[in-house]
């Protein structure tokens, strides 16, 4: 999965795995996420959206399942993987 750096307040980086139809999410407080069964055009929807925050939350946030894979805490990095609802917040 290639990840990239986006034009984004809400989002630090997007990354997507075509084969398997998952994206991951990188939020700007650091914890990313995997979304599952996310069709290619909805990524190239995030991709070319003028706010990408707001494309997220039209398209992508309470559509799909997906798991919370890691989060930066003060003392560094704590790899989980936890799955919920996609409007947990």
């Amino acid at each position: 999965m290639q990840v990239i750096t986006v034009e984004s307040t809400a989002l630090a980086t997007v990354g997507y795995d075509e084969a398997r139809e998952r994206l991951q999410v990188e939020f700007g407080g650091r914890a990313i996420y995997h979304y599952f069964g996310v069709p290619a055009a909805v990524y190239q929807g995030l991709l070319t959206a003028l706010s990408k925050g707001s494309y997220f939350n039209q398209a992508i946030r309470g559509r799909f399942p997906f798991g919370l894979i890691s989060e930066l805490h003060a003392d560094g990095w704590d790899a989980q993987c936890r799955s919920g609802a996609a409007d947990r917040r």
